[in-house]
């Protein structure tokens, strides 16, 4: 079926009173609408890439849990699931009723916490935090470890004006920064996930507590620095805590069917509290302009499409209604600035940002490598994909999950880590948490945490540790030593273009130590040539097909015409095209059919009308293809179709090599300035001999 128009899921009330130039005033909201559609959870057929795409155009809310044929979606209204049904995309219903199941969790949560005072979490804990609750466990644990954890405060506060806490743990942590390498642990992008602040707070426990009684612990504080934010959308999670923990199941009269006490209100947002891009609101009005829309999905920004890196490409929407709305611009909200400004600030070489749910480690890139980037190339694999992909797999060899590229689930750009990995070179990964929904029964969080059976006593928390050992792994970093004055200032600064999708981004990378009391400094750092500007390794198509068949037919409307291509040889690419006399409109799927002549949808094509369709099919398995041309809206029948094969060789781009400035300062007077060349796994001496010469003459 052909790609229906973009479907925009909801009007905001503010937008009449922005472009009459009112303040928006909160009294003056409608209240929510009371409709007899139930929230749902499904599960959406996408058996091929083609399908994906079609469905991140719907304006739908797409959750993390998708495989190589389907995707699970929130149907927050009946108009959702008409969505679905008009572009021709079937589903099942997985949850028919969310705000019933958020009662009966609520229930399973309160039962749970009242017969475990204690559990075997680090921290005790029997039940979710709250936002205050998560800022207290911080600034405890701050108290209680006073020279090993640092409470921080990140430097900018939230729309609704709150601020966005985390810590910073490591020996003698109050001290200078000394070289270290730095393991940065993110939670709660996504509103709704709340299990992700749960996991990154945890490990924030489990290493205060185990530093001087667990000898790994220990090691690796004395090693490195570690930083977790646990609540990055503290509007967001605010709402949807709250929210959520109002639903209660009240036992009806008579005996009958117990009845739900509330409504989902926010307990299902997912983005931030961004109502109109540029303008701020007063604090604490989010919460009633997220009323104005579906459980609160429609209101914000997708914090976790608004980084830099490849920003403003596939699987982000330009439509500020969207659960993916990618925001007016890069970096446009807050809490992604502050964790850019966190990164930037520091030599991470590892970081970790948590979301729910779908038991998946992604690693960077976000895009499928055949897709054409900015340079009119494809993206390719990341450079160092390799690499990384060996430490998923020993991570997700702790927790059962899939250890896969971020494309994989489905297309995403202005993702965590392909920016802070494009740009630092810091490994980076996203944990998607739990196999079955965005804050399932607590129990389930502590069982995620610590690992259940065959994981038990692994779980995050050992892939976790696992992950930490590689920041301090000098073979996947860089380290810069020498000798300089004592008490010296090192700086190593960047200053570059971060590619978005279209344009690009200036970025700064700034990070300081001083130098011990010996004079002798070794300095962890990232690779000085960022991956972004590195060779990568493309796929090109050969000129000539090895193979090529070309048919003609008739098609009547609202028919479909097979037509079969044999795949008798290796072959890189299948590439079916299928043309016609323009504007009329035909659609394309592609079949593979075994011996028993059972045919497996393989590939499908539904442009707009008067686009042309195109498969194409990744090395191909040798077989029957069955060519299936569908009427969709055509007057005229005839079409032509054209089957072939392609070999492809693989290539490299031409790179970049890019050095750090490294500066030696007295009391913020620049010494000595040199350039530093160090690439992954190397060790590289700087000379700062002019440095201790002007040092010493004061």
């Amino acid at each position: 079926m052909a790609r229906p128009s973009r479907l925009i899921p909801l009007t905001f009330a503010v937008s009449a009173l922005i472009a009459c130039g009112a303040v928006p005033v909160v009294s003056a909201l409608p209240l929510p609408t009371v409709t007899e559609f139930p929230v749902q959870l499904v599960t959406v057929d996408t058996p091929t890439r083609e399908h994906k795409a079609l469905l991140q155009t719907l304006g739908l809310d797409l959750t993390e849990h998708a495989g190589h044929d389907y995707v699970e979606v929130v149907l927050h209204r009946a108009a959702d699931a008409e969505a679905l049904r008009a572009a021709g995309l079937t589903h099942t219903v997985r949850i028919p009723d969310l705000t019933r199941r958020e009662a009966e969790n609520n229930r399973t949560n309160a039962t749970f916490a009242a017969a475990n005072a204690t559990t075997a979490l680090p921290s005790g804990r029997n039940a979710y935090r709250t936002l205050a609750e998560f800022n207290a466990d911080m600034a405890a644990l701050a108290a209680d470890h006073p020279t090993l954890v640092k409470e921080i405060t990140l430097n900018r506060r939230s729309l609704d004006g709150r601020e966005v806490k985390g810590v910073e743990i490591g020996r003698n942590v109050t001290g200078a920064e000394d070289g270290r390498p730095v393991f940065a642990m993110l939670g709660v992008h996504h509103a709704r996930e709340w299990p992700s602040g749960e996991h990154a707070m945890e490990f924030a426990v489990d290493l205060a507590s185990g530093y001087g009684t667990d000898a790994r612990i220990t090691a690796l504080l004395d090693q490195a620095r570690v930083v977790v934010v646990p609540v990055v959308n503290v509007d967001g999670f605010h709402l949807s805590r709250t929210d959520g923990a109002l639903i209660d199941l009240r036992e009806a009269d008579g005996g009958g069917t117990a009845s739900i006490l509330g409504t989902p209100g926010n307990a299902y947002k997912r983005k931030n509290c961004r109502v109109v891009d540029g303008q701020d609101t007063p604090d604490g009005t989010c919460a009633a302009f997220s009323a104005t829309s579906p459980g609160g999905f429609g209101i914000g920004t997708d914090l976790n499409r608004n980084y830099g890196g490849f920003w403003g490409g596939p699987g982000a929407s330009d439509l500020g209604a969207d659960p993916t709305y990618r925001g007016a611009g890069p970096f446009s909200e807050p809490e992604t600035e502050n964790i850019r400004e966190l990164v930037s600030s520091r030599q991470v070489t590892t970081l970790i940002t948590n979301h729910t749910f779908s038991n998946l480690v992604l690693r960077p890139n976000g895009v499928a490598p055949d897709t054409i980037g900015q340079d009119g190339l494809p993206v390719g694999n990341a450079p160092d994909e390799e690499g990384m992909k060996a430490l998923g797999a020993r991570m997700t060899a702790q927790n059962g999950y899939s250890n896969q590229h971020g494309w994989e689930l489905y297309d995403t750009t202005g993702t965590t880590e392909d920016w802070s990995y494009n740009a630092t070179g810091g490994y980076g990964y996203t944990f998607e948490i739990g196999p079955d929904e965005f804050h399932p029964p607590f129990p389930k969080v502590i069982d995620e945490y610590l690992g259940a059976g065959a994981y038990a006593g692994k779980g995050n928390r050992e892939a976790y540790l696992i992950a930490l050992e590689n920041a301090v792994d000098r073979a996947t970093h860089s380290v810069v030593t020498g000798k300089a004055p004592a008490g010296a200032t090192l700086r190593l600064r960047k200053t570059f273009a971060t590619p978005t999708w279209s344009s690009s981004v200036s970025d700064t990378l700034d990070t300081t130590m001083v130098v011990g009391p010996t004079g002798r400094y070794t300095w962890h750092v990232n690779p000085s040539t960022r991956p972004v500007v590195q060779s990568r390794q493309i796929r090109t198509l050969a000129g000539e097909p090895t193979k090529t068949e070309t048919t003609t037919g008739t098609t009547a409307p609202l028919s479909s015409t097979d037509t079969e291509f044999v795949v008798d040889r290796p072959a890189s690419v299948m590439e079916v095209k299928l043309d016609w006399a323009t504007p009329d409109d035909f659609d394309l799927e592609v079949y593979r059919k075994a011996a028993d002549g059972t045919l497996t949808l393989v590939g499908s094509s539904g442009n707009l009308p008067g686009e042309k369709e195109r498969v194409l099919l990744q090395d191909p398995a040798q077989a029957t293809y069955v060519l299936r041309v569908l009427n969709y809206a055509a007057v005229s029948p005839t079409w032509t179709i054209t089957a072939s094969l392609f070999d492809a060789t693989t290539s490299a781009t031409s790179g970049l090599v890019e050095a750090w400035t490294l500066t030696c300062e007295r009391a913020g007077r620049v010494l000595q300035t040199i350039p530093v060349v160090v690439e992954r796994g190397q060790q590289v001496k700087a000379d700062l001999r002019t440095c201790a010469t002007a040092w010493a003459k004061g």
